[in-house]
């Protein structure tokens, strides 16, 4: 019995010690490591926890690309911002940081202010300038088509890409009119292959269906392109080598005073897909961790009646 034991064990070591040859040879052999970043407003903030990880155990991203509020969070990771820079700016920013109300055929409320945020947590603000080559995408209100923001100023393409319709203002780059990459491409995996990427990373913040019926116009809308979104997520799932899915749906889109536990549910899910991760990337084995506990979201108190008016709606998009 305790030669059988003894001999399974080498022959786990065994198999440990060549899948991590294999990693690592697959890694040398394959090309850039992308990361890609889905959308998906406030929970965005997940996306923080898994680069965490990824910082901790060694895995380096060559490109990176982001989606709407992925956007963000890759621009900053991209201009040398660190993955605990990034939480504690997470614990202090709102909902009307990135929008303020306005009157418009165009939209419920204007982008502009994310320019005053975005000034103040990038690094860079120029594409050419970024110490991790960046995709930002966008969707072209004209043609229906993304549009992979890679040079030039940086700002401009992420207010585009988090422009959500209906609830922001298009944004005009050039001669053209942009809203939320997340229309057409939700998670920018395609754009990081078409760039060279030969392994790649995905992020998904889960869009879904919901159990009931929509009760306003912007419940119909997010759940139209949610039907979008999921009917293009065959195309990118089909070039991700390792996909995280934070379980994020408890969480409502503009959820951002839970940014602990939004960070929590990235940490997990990238946890969870550790071993395929540091495959992907040539690395050995990392020894296991406790499960991270995920924090529910607290019940939100009833809102006082309010003294004057909204200061902003903000969000930075999906």
């Amino acid at each position: 019995m305790a030669e059988s034991e003894a001999q399974r064990g080498r022959e786990g070591l065994l198999v440990t010690v060549r899948d991590g040859v294999r990693g690592w040879l697959g890694g040398r052999r394959r090309g850039p490591l992308g990361l890609a970043l889905g959308g998906g407003f406030a929970r965005g903030i997940a996306h923080i926890g898994v680069l965490q990880v990824l910082e901790e155990h060694g895995v380096r991203i060559d490109r990176i690309a982001g989606t709407s509020a992925g956007s963000v969070i890759a621009a900053a990771f991209a201009s040398g911002v660190s993955p605990g820079e990034l939480a504690a700016t997470a614990s202090g920013a709102r909902l009307s940081d990135m929008g303020r109300w306005t009157l418009s055929r165009m939209g419920l409320a204007s982008n502009t202010r994310m320019d005053v945020f975005l000034r103040k947590l990038l690094r860079e603000t120029e594409f050419e300038r970024m110490r991790i080559p960046l995709q930002v995408v966008a969707t072209n209100l004209r043609t229906g088509e993304p549009r992979v923001f890679s040079t030039g100023p940086v700002l401009p393409a992420i207010r585009a890409s988090c422009a959500y319709p209906l609830m922001y203002q298009p944004v005009r780059i050039g001669e053209e009119w942009y809203v939320d990459g997340g229309v057409v491409c939700d998670v920018p995996a395609e754009p990081l292959r078409w760039a060279g990427a030969g392994r790649i990373i995905a992020v998904e913040l889960g869009s879904h269906l919901p159990d009931t019926p929509p009760s306003n116009m912007l419940e119909v809308l997010s759940t139209s392109l949610a039907i979008a979104v999921l009917r293009h997520a065959e195309d990118w799932r089909e070039v991700t080598d390792v996909l995280i899915q934070p379980r994020v749906g408890d969480f409502a889109y503009d959820d951002f005073d839970h940014a602990e536990a939004l960070i929590a549910a990235g940490r997990a899910a990238a946890e969870a897909a550790l071993p395929a991760v540091l495959r992907l990337a040539g690395l050995p084995p990392s020894a296991p961790r406790p499960a991270v506990a995920v924090p529910a979201p607290a019940a939100k108190k009833a809102a006082e009646p309010a003294a004057s008016a909204p200061t902003g709606p903000g969000g930075g998009g999906r």
